[in-house]
């Protein structure tokens, strides 16, 4: 939390008394415990937020829907008698939460446990006789748009068709496998692997039902209030104690087990983010938007599906010591299934910074500055950080006699502000940056105060429809200034807000209901110094390439309830203009429309997207087959992708290479990401836009 607002907050701790609470004394603990919580996060959300919605009519449907989809997102438990007697509350949920009053939810827990419960003679029964694989069928994945059932006979024929889809994956992935062994001629008649199948998915329920039922009561009511919060905007989470413990680990910067940060999605686990340094990255078979479906520990002979389990059990099972393995079955955006083994590890905290690169492109001499995320220490600001790192890099970047700069922001989701502002500095002569308004204080000017410039030559940046945040300051302030070409996404991420991570327990007096856990919040919003936010619309790009992203939605404008885009006044700022941008852009674009790599890039995006798009399945195997089949000879097709390189080369910084000759491990990581950057048609691009802009800068 910054200090402005800390010293913001105490004061009204100080000053108004509403802003401390007791607990009441009831019978039942549990009850005063949930009250409390509501009495302080309604106060808070009041407060606090960047932007406090109106608690009415609206809100209550809002988050009547919400929370239904978040307990029956398949709508395989609830009945539509069960909708219609919930409806009764559909807009009381605001009265409830402003009086405390938990009917609503504890009706729905408590019929929501009666109906998991009911559900397990639907699959039980489904699952012991064989499907036909040869009957003509199908199911749509399309939850959103499906009706409750309206009696047992429907809700049976749901789950029988749930439970068939499932085996008849599970049935395609032996015939694959038996297929693919050379080891024996013997082979399994359909009613055996049919069998096995069927087998697979019953395990695999049993697991989930097994999960479900370790869920406690407090888990359930989590879910309840983090649909209310995230109900002011997707960033504002509520996090239980056991969560608050995970999210401050996370914090420290030591991450152990794969390194990768997973989401929860319906239900199915996604994943969203690679760490760098981690296991998962360092085997680049993981890619973002990989759905694991199953998780098998090296002693166990089955894998464990996580389709519909709690993120927080799936990720228990993910996780694990430094040195074991564990294999993932993941479904690929494009539909295709692939079983990969990671060794468990530390995350490599060294794969998190910054670092640099050289590269002789055309009688040229250039570097690159690769930024994962704006990091810093939390207890030591000066020890180390992104700004300190990124002006050692161009210092001995310079030292090489460069004549053009890349910094590369794809991916890197934010961090700091403090450093964008200072990393921003060493690129201009002093001036704004970006503007920060909150509720509780009056818009704020961050500048560089600073006159020197540590980089006056060409500056490209790199950014993707990931680059968000803090990413998306620095873009937007070199744009702003005239100072770089921006290449990338059509537009970056669209995160422009700020997030305070608050202790619930600071504004209880006398706490006799345990650890409440704690709120992350929204407390202000990102300006760039021309006055536009950067929230939903992000950076648009200067120059904009295609990528596999350009047909996904995974921006902050799909997400639920985004606060909105605004503007405000401009900072008052000097422009660069010594360089022709316009004309340099148009080579570029006219290049990348007759580039044959980033036309085959579009075009399996486009397919891609497809895919994803697609909510109905054949139930029949041999259409079900022939539709793989289907996918395989395109993702044969698209594997040109991934064989295409470059003519450049890449080589570490002189004291790298001294390093290098130390650290073998170092060496490898090194020679891994510079033969990455040779197959990389972005990169190539960029030193294009760099040699462009190198003849036309005047010195």
């Amino acid at each position: 939390m910054n200090k402005s607002l800390k010293i913001v907050l105490f004061g009204m701790l100080l000053g108004m008394g509403s802003c401390s609470f007791t607990p009441k004394i009831e019978a039942d603990p549990d009850k005063a415990k949930d009250e409390l919580l509501i009495d302080i996060i309604s106060f808070v959300l009041d407060k606090v937020h960047f932007e406090a919605r109106a608690l009415n009519d609206n809100f209550s449907k809002e988050v009547y829907d919400e929370y239904l989809e978040t307990l029956d997102p398949q709508k395989r438990y609830f009945y539509a008698d069960d909708i219609k007697e919930f409806d009764v509350y559909k807009n009381e949920l605001d009265d409830q939460f402003k009086n405390k009053e938990l009917t609503f939810f504890n009706l729905t827990y408590t019929r929501l446990l009666k109906r998991i419960e009911e559900s397990k003679s639907f699959a039980g029964n489904a699952l012991k006789r064989p499907f036909d694989f040869n009957k003509k069928d199908s199911i749509s994945t399309n939850f959103e748009k499906r009706q409750y059932v309206s009696s047992k006979k429907e809700m049976k024929e749901r789950w029988f068709k749930s439970l068939k889809f499932s085996s008849l994956n599970n049935y395609h992935e032996k015939i694959t496998e038996q297929n693919a062994d050379t080891t024996t001629t013997e082979k399994k008649e359909f009613k055996i692997l049919e069998q096995e199948a069927r087998e697979q998915t019953e395990n695999a329920l049993k697991e989930y039902y097994e999960f479900n039922k370790d869920l406690k009561k407090e888990d359930w009511f989590s879910m309840y209030i983090n649909t209310i919060v995230k109900s002011f905007d997707p960033h504002t989470n509520y996090f239980a104690p056991q969560d608050k413990d995970r999210f401050d680990i996370s914090m420290s910067g030591k991450l152990e087990g794969i390194g990768a940060r997973l989401q929860k999605k319906n239900d199915f686990i996604k994943i969203v983010e690679l760490i760098s340094g981690g296991p998962a990255w360092r085997g680049e078979q993981l890619e973002v938007g990989d759905i694991i479906t199953k998780v098998k520990q090296e002693d166990e002979n089955e894998p464990v599906s996580i389709i519909g389990m709690r993120l927080d059990d799936a990720v228990k099972l993910i996780k694990g010591p430094k040195g074991t393995k564990v294999s993932l079955t993941v479904k690929r955006v494009d539909g295709s299934y692939e079983v990969i083994e990671i060794v468990r590890d530390i995350v490599e905290l060294e794969e998190t910074y910054a670092k640099s690169t050289l590269t002789k492109h055309k009688g040229q001499t250039f570097g690159l500055i690769h930024l994962p995320k704006f990091y810093f220490n939390r207890k030591d600001y000066k020890e180390r950080n992104a700004a300190i790192d990124v002006k050692k890099e161009i210092e001995r970047l310079k030292k090489q006699d460069i004549e053009g700069l890349v910094i590369d922001l794809r991916n890197n989701g934010g961090g700091s502000l403090r450093t964008v502002v200072e990393i921003a500095g060493l690129f201009i002569k002093e001036g704004p940056v970006v503007q920060v308004k909150s509720k509780i204080e009056e818009t704020k000017v961050l500048r560089d105060t600073d006159s020197s410039i540590d980089w006056k030559g060409p500056l490209v940046i790199m950014v993707n429809e990931l680059s968000a945040s803090a990413s998306e300051i620095l873009a937007a302030a070199m744009q702003d200034y005239n100072r770089a070409i921006v290449i990338g996404s059509t537009q970056t991420y669209g995160k422009g807000t700020v997030q305070n991570f608050m202790d619930l327990n600071r504004w209880v007096r006398n706490n006799t209901s345990g650890d409440l856990g704690a709120l992350k919040i929204t407390t202000s919003k990102f300006y760039r110094v021309n006055g536009g936010s950067t929230q939903l619309e992000g950076v648009k790009s200067d120059i904009i390439v295609p990528d596999k992203y350009s047909y996904i939605d995974i921006g902050e404008k799909d997400q639920e309830n985004p606060l909105a885009w605004d503007k405000i006044s401009s900072a008052q700022y000097e422009v660069f203009s010594n360089t022709n941008f316009q004309e340099i852009i148009n080579r570029s674009t006219a290049r990348i429309t007759n580039n044959e790599q980033l036309k085959l890039i579009d075009q399996n995006a486009k397919w891609i997207s497809e895919q994803m798009d697609r909510d109905e399945f054949s139930l029949n195997y041999e259409d079900y087959k022939s539709k793989i089949e289907e996918n395989e000879a395109q993702i044969s097709f698209f594997e040109k992708i991934d064989t295409f390189t470059t003519e450049l080369t890449f080589e570490s910084l002189p004291y790298e290479k001294k390093q290098i000759k130390q650290d073998s491990i170092l060496g490898k990581k090194r020679s891994r990401w510079h033969e990455s950057l040779t197959k990389d048609v972005y990169v190539e691009e960029a030193l294009e836009v760099l040699r462009d802009l190198s003849k036309n800068v005047t010195k």
